[in-house]
């Protein structure tokens, strides 16, 4: 060969290693959130911005739940339920490893879902496995549960968050260096600034494409936009400032996805504070507040009208939003007939989330025409989670439970909402008992209209999922049927 076709071979080979490596696809991605987590322990907390970052990317259970809602198998590969409805038997996977090289037996099983309902449980949802009778390892790769009662939304329930299953070694240090069995690993984590994952080489199942997402906390929505347009942040799964899509839609560069979620935005009332107690001050409330407005205003039209805690898309839900009309006469009407026409004062407190913040507004002035005189609290999630959701000392809230078929909150006397209803109690108790789906349907639509009736809460919108990315990427989750940045099928297209 020539000294010339020498060097044309190696132009040649050269500028197609060059090309190829310019074409492939990357393989790390940078998501933005709203909230920081207080910590990373699913099952010793309340707050979905930890199920947001780890739910089946870190932790996994029994069961999951895939973005249209349905119950796939995760670490049990397959069941059998008894004819009773009352002994459920868990065929789990095999060759699966914890991050920290332990091997997944049984006995995890047994351990992570004692701990959960235990008596020490600080699990935010343990009423989850309240039916639970106990809990058997039959051999390595065999768990046995048997219930106290049939309970038809078990299999859904073992795939929370709050039921993922853990390694006993790492239960006191999951909040802080999380150790699950998922397609990625705990990387670090920059308090304010990031936290960080790493493709997990020794996952038992189909293995994540990305080698590493890092989830960039951003909190303002100026801050938001000015990331994505300089490409520093691939993603915003649930995107903070819905009056900045038309812009985002007409920009090739992403895509925007307008999905649904679980969470029902609701003003959470203390319904044992002082003047909240009275149905009647519940009630006109109800009326005086403007809730199209709140979603023209503070949602910019992204979200839709609810008169219960239920979701919309849900086949079982009873569109019930119109029972409370806005009308300032019927709520003043309420407040005299309370002996309460010269009003009063009540504290509001907000957490740091743009709905909670621009819905608060537009609520105080609208309680304000019927004589309601809020004191806005702006607290961050930390104060919220201790004084409101622990504590209960608040008078109003607001906030969105993106919980997945969580009416039955209203059934716990101990939940900070402080409604106890023995009608109410007994309905989730038949529910929960009830497998039959018509009956099961009529069930719940029965607790919707109770939850209504009695003005528990203030019932605002559904949530609307904006989720904004780059057109490159694929996999992301359109709609939230659980709180969740499921990445275990993302990807980047050429």
């Amino acid at each position: 060969m020539t000294p010339l076709a020498k060097l044309t071979t190696a132009f040649v080979t050269t500028s197609l290693l060059l090309a190829s490596s310019a074409l492939a696809a990357r393989n790390d991605i940078t998501i933005g959130v709203r909230l920081e987590p207080p910590h990373l322990d699913p099952t010793a907390g309340a707050a979905a911005a930890i199920d947001e970052i780890v739910y089946s990317n870190l932790f996994e259970g029994l069961t999951r739940i895939d973005e249209t809602g349905t119950i796939q198998p995760a670490l049990a590969k397959s069941w059998t339920i008894s004819p009773d409805g009352k002994t459920y038997t868990f065929t789990l996977q095999k060759g699966v490893k914890f991050h920290n090289g332990s091997t997944f037996e049984a006995s995890d099983v047994v351990f992570s879902l004692d701990r959960a309902r235990g008596e020490a449980s600080v699990n935010a949802q343990k009423a989850l496995f309240e039916p639970i009778e106990t809990v058997t390892a039959k051999d390595d790769h065999t768990v046995e549960i048997t219930l106290k009662r049939p309970t038809g939304n078990m299999l859904f329930n073992l795939g929370w968050g709050d039921a993922i299953i853990i390694d006993p070694a790492s239960a006191k240090t999951n909040k802080t260096n999380p150790v699950g069995t998922g397609p990625f690993k705990f990387g670090t984590w920059t308090k304010g600034d990031n936290i960080t994952l790493t493709h997990n080489e020794n996952y038992w199942g189909e293995p994540a494409k990305l080698k590493t997402a890092t989830f960039k906390i951003v909190g303002d929505a100026t801050a938001a936009i000015a990331s994505l347009m300089a490409e520093d942040v691939d993603a915003f799964p649930q995107f903070a400032a819905p009056e900045m899509l038309p812009q985002l839609e007409a920009d090739p560069r992403f895509t925007v996805a307008i999905g649904t979620t679980e969470g029902e935005t609701i003003l959470s009332t203390n319904n044992k504070a002082k003047h909240f107690s009275d149905i009647r001050v519940r009630k006109a409330m109800a009326h005086a507040i403007n809730r199209q407005a709140i979603i023209d205003g503070a949602m910019f039209g992204k979200g839709t009208l609810i008169g219960s805690h239920f979701a919309p898309h849900h086949p079982a839900y009873k569109d019930l939003s119109a029972v409370y009309d806005f009308n300032l006469d019927k709520a003043k009407d309420l407040m005299k007939e309370a002996g309460l026409e010269k009003g009063f004062k009540a504290r509001l407190h907000l957490p740091p989330t743009d709905y909670a913040k621009r819905s608060g507004l537009i609520i105080a002035s609208d309680l304000k025409k019927i004589g309601i005189e809020l004191e806005i609290i702006s607290v961050d999630w930390g104060q919220w989670l201790k004084q409101v959701f622990k504590g209960k000392d608040f008078d109003l809230t607001i906030v969105s439970h993106t919980e997945p078929m969580d009416i039955g909150i209203y059934a716990r006397d101990d939940y900070y909402f402080n409604y106890s209803d023995a009608d109410f109690k007994a309905l989730i108790k038949e529910l929960s008992a009830t497998s039959d789906p018509d009956k099961r349907k009529h069930l719940m639509q029965k607790a919707q209209e109770k939850l209504n009736a009695d003005a528990v809460n203030g019932y605002l919108f559904q949530l609307a999922k904006s989720g904004v990315w780059n057109a490159k990427l694929k996999g992301l989750w359109v709609n939230s049927p659980i709180q969740a940045n499921d990445l275990t099928k993302v990807h980047w297209t050429q």
